[in-house]
């Protein structure tokens, strides 16, 4: 196939003019193209209703992956878990830093190995499989985590918990983002950071409501729940379908074209879609975009992979580790235990409700203006809480107030970087590489995540630096480098087709043209 490219005018939304033979194919390729352009969110939704639901149902892993951490950052404010495994400091007992480094490193650890190492069954064995073995091996490292009387056994439950656990934040924005239409794409993909936000939420009233206990179940109730999810998706795996362009990379195209009529309403004429999947397969191979982990950074894939490491870094450079200790912040912040907690449980309320406002933001105004927008609000509040941390003798009124900015802080990340992220990463990445570009964007958040894990507790604990309030300023400076590189760097891709954003890639369009650069193709076969 000989493929011409040609630029036109600007304007908005500009569709694909497809001049092909006059074949079944290329009917079907015109067809499905205009038949995304023009379908609206609620169409979609009424059309692929089942898509939406399995995706859904395959991000539930982010929901184990979010909740592990979230529990055992307030174990560490936990009095019955504090007595068994601390050490006496002043009127009570505290977790060393050291400790809560080595145990906290379980989960951004698994996010560098685990997300690596699921790029190769996720493209040898599929992402419904890959899925099922990482849920099965999960279930089976809960048993170190929930029997666990010592820090050393605990810390080896973690870490190996960890390394399946990071697989999930893989396999949930790659399939979310094959499975479904692209008016609904933005959605489906940043529900996997409404399933992080969940998973944060449930860890924090589970520990709020077991902390009163004067025993061990006050944190082995927190660690036997995460079977509780388990139990749910396992049985589930028998009917979930695999991804259609997974099936048409492997050379399936009847397996692709039944898990497509699986996905849509009979409304829907599947044979367009598979035209577009093959087609947009084809346009990547004759562009050299290959499928291993080295063609990540070859070519044009550079850029787009560069795109999907900032994005995710950005959560963790602006201070999203901070929710992992948010109980344990407040109680060190001067609020009471039981209040804290408390706090820790309005903290990822909010979240919840910022994501869900986020849905509506992205089908509205797309990608890059909600994230530029949201990530400079997080730099000014960021600051506005160091600032604060200032004043002398550091009153209650002052204690409360860093602590409500933190809830604000909290609801404009769920609201833009959170769950922006997932779809930028989910739409900058090519087809063939999506899983290994989306591990590589794992990997080096959770590389990372590994610094700021060894950093906080030293950073917070009040036998090291007890910084307090004024990582306002470290975070809200760090955030502020990411403010500047986002501005030039992440493009604007709602309402592109995946085989558009190959074109737009394939001719280096610069980042602010994104958004209204029409294309011209010329197809002859």
């Amino acid at each position: 196939m000989e493929t011409k490219l040609s630029r036109e005018v600007t304007a908005d939304h500009p569709p694909v003019n497809t001049k092909a033979g006059a074949g079944s194919v290329d009917v079907a390729l015109d067809e499905a193209i205009r038949f995304e352009h023009t379908l609206t969110f609620v169409e979609a939704c009424k059309l692929y209703p089942s898509a939406i639901a399995w995706s859904m149902f395959v991000s539930l892993g982010v929901i184990m992956l979010a909740f592990d951490p979230q529990i055992l950052g307030n174990l560490y404010a936990m009095p019955q878990f504090q007595s068994d495994f601390g050490y006496q400091f002043e009127d009570g007992y505290i977790i060393s830093a050291a400790w809560q480094t080595g145990l906290s490193m379980g989960n951004p650890v698994g996010q560098v190995v685990g997300a690596l190492v699921a790029g190769y069954p996720m493209e040898l064995f599929g992402r419904k499989w890959t899925f099922g073995a990482c849920v099965a091996l999960t279930s089976a490292l809960i048993f170190i985590q929930f029997f666990a009387r010592s820090l050393e056994v605990l810390l080896v439950g973690e870490l190996l918990g960890g390394l399946v656990l990071g697989c999930y934040a893989v396999i949930a924005p790659a399939y979310a983002s094959e499975v479904c239409p692209m008016a609904i794409r933005g959605v489906v993909t940043s529900y996997v950071n409404l399933c992080f936000v969940i998973g944060q939420l449930l860890g924090n009233s589970i520990c709020a409501g077991t902390a009163k206990l004067t025993d061990h179940w006050a944190y082995s109730i927190p660690f036997a729940l995460q079977w509780f999810w388990c139990l749910i998706i396992l049985p589930g795996l028998i009917w979930v379908p695999e991804s259609p362009w997974w099936l048409v990379r492997k050379g399936r195209l009847d397996d692709a074209q039944t898990v497509l009529r699986r996905l849509a309403s009979e409304k829907v004429d599947i044979q367009q879609t598979l035209a577009v999947i093959v087609e947009t397969d084809k346009l990547e191979r004759e562009l050299e975009m290959g499928s291993t982990y080295w063609d990540c950074f070859k070519g044009v894939n550079l850029r787009r992979t560069e795109i999907s490491v900032g994005v995710y870094c950005t959560q963790v450079l602006s201070g999203i580790y901070l929710i992992n200790y948010g109980t344990y912040f407040f109680n060190l912040a001067g609020l009471p235990t039981e209040e804290a907690f408390q706090m820790g449980i309005g903290f990822l309320a909010v979240g919840f409700l910022g994501t869900i406002i986020s849905w509506w933001l992205i089908v509205r105004f797309g990608r890059r203006t909600i994230y530029n927008t949201g990530l400079f609000s997080l730099v000014v509040l960021q600051l506005i809480i160091g600032i604060l941390d200032c004043i002398p003798g550091r009153p209650t009124n002052v204690i409360w107030a860093q602590s409500s900015l933190m809830l604000v802080w909290n609801f404009f990340y769920d609201l833009s970087i959170g769950p922006v992220c997932f779809v930028i990463i989910s739409e900058a990445s090519a087809t063939r590489v999506r899983s290994k570009s989306i591990a590589v964007a794992t990997a080096a958040q959770g590389a990372l995540g590994c610094i700021m894990t060894v950093a906080i507790p030293y950073m917070i604990n009040p036998d090291q630096a007890n910084m307090q309030g004024k990582l306002g300023f470290f975070f809200g400076g760090l955030a502020a480098l990411c403010f500047v590189w986002a501005y030039f760097r992440v493009p604007e891709t709602k309402g592109r087709t995946y085989e558009e954003l190959d074109i737009l890639f394939g001719r280096k369009v610069p980042t602010r043209q994104f958004r209204n650069y029409v294309i011209d193709s010329e197809v002859s076969h």
